[in-house]
């Protein structure tokens, strides 16, 4: 009686190689055996003993071809195509080392000659036995394969699968499912949106057009999931693709492409779809050489480093030839965090200093001791409603932060300035964005300062940083909803982290001074549609299970924002996707005196005599376009308004 319990202890355990290798020779005798005894039992001819001498020749043959291609190297229980690819080329390289010299044996060795008949093999012999051999070498892992996940998976969840995309990610995506020793797989077909593909068929499978997978289908062959592979994933198809299967109630995962995979490092993987795979446009591409010239053996300071958008700064850069990476950031957790990723490679060129842009004698010992040459300053407060309840310190950060950043980049003669800016400062509605509208004008001003090459970039809401609307609503969903949304009508422009980064450092590479870059960010996305969306993301029915909550703008907050003021045009660039606003430069003078005189009163002002009113009404003069919305500070536009008319 077989003793299980061994069995199980047996299979479980990695054998060693020679093992497999033994195994392996084994089968290759065994097949040339039978091989012999086939062809030659026809022709009555079959010698047993030339036979096992010349079974010799075969054996050292294809020892050679294993030891050249190591097939006993791999894990037998994990055999998959790959493995079986292995085995072929091994086959046929061990065919070709008999075969060759067989050649030259048979035209110069007389075949009476004792040496001629032993070395003399048969070309239907090897042909048989290299199929045999093929055959149950690969039969052999894949019953291997079969009794270990009988004895060891036993109970493997059964899973009826759809693979949209019929070209090679939709091949990589069935490879890797095929794999998966936790759940058995069974693709049932691949579909396609694209009519030239439909009716033919890929591994035996047939290519289904998307518009007949109805429900009718899903219920006929139970289909639980839909796997997205393909190479071009635009967010507009996705979108489409996605709302059909969603639908359907069925579950969503995609595998990234090449693309993606190549430039931000990610595993061949199959994950689950995520709202950032919907959202916006297709990627924008931006491969210029000519910023790895700009950032090569520079010292280079990044301000707000342990942010969404300075963190990913760094991490970029840091794959650069720069000479130092200056990195600072008053948050000191997620500044330990970054020195963290970062060490490992880039122990020596790499610093991280806690500090804040507010405090110039602290900024310009940094400037004395490392003497950047080149800034990107993104540094800020960012929470609109935050700002709103505390002006005092988005002024003091946003503006007078870059302010003196700006005059030490002057002062120390740097090479370029490159300003993080937002779409917030469009028109503003808000302190925060009037902040970074004031600092955009001060920092323009400086061009005509000194030597230093000051470039503003300026685009909308960044996908999954820090406080968005995106791991909220996430947050909200784990707690069981529901979703608020402080307007039915809300709309905003998104774009990626790595996008927003590549376009401030193509900003440094083409600014030469006075520019405000800004980004064609494609259409607005209305945010109570991508709530929905991520409800049904998760596997959730809208308002069902997870409801939508409206509750009202906040203070100081836009229904739709803008990437350009009422009085800027755009000019081209050498990239179509990337555009120099037309900026109003009207009164800059004055208003850089404002800002001094607004620098001045809030850098020696007593704490306990802070003044939001006064504060805000001196940024509404250095700011004339910002009107406040749903704010305590409304009061000062028709304040502003009725003081103007009188001077009229």
């Amino acid at each position: 009686m077989i003793n299980l319990t061994l069995l199980k202890r047996k299979f479980r355990k990695d054998n060693p190689r020679w093992v497999i290798l033994m195994i392996d020779l084994f089968i290759v005798f065994a097949c040339y055996a039978i091989s012999n005894f086939i062809f030659n039992s026809i022709h009555e001819e079959y010698s047993t003993a030339m036979m096992l001498k010349k079974s010799l020749l075969v054996i050292f043959a294809y020892s050679i071809a294993f030891a050249i291609m190591r097939t006993y190297k791999g894990i037998i229980r994990q055999t998959g195509i790959n493995d079986a690819t292995k085995i072929f080329k091994t086959v046929w390289l061990a065919f070709m080392i008999l075969a060759i010299p067989t050649i030259a044996i048979r035209y110069y060795i007389p075949k009476e000659s004792v040496s001629g008949d032993f070395l003399r093999l048969s070309y239907i012999i090897l042909f048989m036995h290299s199929f045999f051999t093929m055959v149950m070498l690969v039969a052999a892992r894949v019953t291997y394969r079969s009794i270990y996940e009988m004895l060891f998976l036993p109970n493997r969840k059964n899973r009826n699968i759809l693979i949209f995309g019929a070209s090679r990610p939709g091949l990589v995506a069935y490879s890797l499912l095929r794999e998966d020793r936790r759940v058995k797989n069974n693709v049932v077909a691949f579909v396609e949106d694209k009519v030239s593909r439909v009716g033919k068929r890929i591994t035996g499978l047939r290519i289904l057009y998307l518009e007949k997978i109805d429900q009718a289908y899903i219920d006929q062959f139970n289909i639980s999931e839909v796997i997205i592979a393909v190479e071009n994933n635009d967010p507009e198809r996705l979108v489409q693709v996605t709302d059909h299967f969603h639908q359907l109630d069925l579950e969503l995962k995609i595998m990234p492409n090449s693309r993606v995979m190549l430039n931000s490092g990610a595993k061949r993987e199959i994950r689950p779809l995520k709202i950032e795979d919907l959202l916006g446009r297709k990627a924008i591409k931006i491969e210029n050489p000519a910023i790895d010239g700009e950032l090569d053996n520079k010292v280079i300071v990044i301000t707000g480093a342990a942010g969404s958008i300075g963190g990913e700064l760094a991490r970029q850069i840091s794959q650069r030839n720069y000479r130092h990476l200056i990195l600072l950031d008053q948050a000191e957790s997620p500044l330990y965090d970054l020195q963290q990723s970062l060490k490992a490679t880039h122990p020596d060129r790499v610093k991280c200093i806690v500090g804040d842009v507010r405090d110039k004698l602290f900024l310009e010992r940094i400037f004395k001791r490392y003497r950047p040459q080149m800034i990107f300053h993104a540094a800020a407060y960012k929470h609109v409603p935050l700002m709103e309840q505390n002006p005092y310190e988005a002024i003091w950060t946003n503006l007078i932060g870059s302010k003196n950043m700006a005059d030490l980049s002057v002062a120390y003669g740097i090479q370029k300035f490159v300003m993080v800016s937002t779409d917030k400062a469009v028109n503003p509605t808000n302190v925060m964005g009037a902040t970074k509208r004031a600092a955009e004008i001060y920092v323009n001003s400086c061009s005509s300062l000194g030597k230093t090459n000051f470039i503003v970039t300026r685009f909308g809401n960044v996908l999954g940083s820090n406080g968005s609307v995106i791991p909220l609503f996430e947050k909200q969903m784990e707690q069981g909803g529901p979703l608020t949304l402080t307007h039915e009508d809300i709309t905003r422009y998104f774009m990626t982290i790595p996008e927003a980064c590549l376009l401030v450092q193509e900003a440094g590479v083409m600014g030469h001074g006075g520019e405000i870059f800004v980004f064609d960010m494609g259409k607005s996305v209305k945010i109570i549609d991508l709530a929905k969306r991520m409800i049904k993301l998760k596997g959730y029915r809208y308002p069902e299970d997870i409801d939508i909550k409206i509750v009202g703008l906040r203070p100081g907050e836009k229904i739709f924002e803008e990437l350009l003021a009422n009085d800027e045009n755009t000019q081209k660039t050498h990239h179509p996707k990337i555009m120099i606003a037309q900026v109003n430069r009207e009164d800059i003078e004055e208003k850089c005196q404002l800002i001094e005189q607004l620098s001045r009163d809030i850098t020696s002002i007593d704490k306990e005599e802070i003044n939001d009113m006064q504060l805000v009404l001196q940024l509404k003069r250095i700011v004339p376009e910002f009107k406040s919305q749903n704010s305590i500070f409304q009061d000062l536009d028709e304040h502003l308004a009725e003081k103007n008319s009188a001077e009229a």
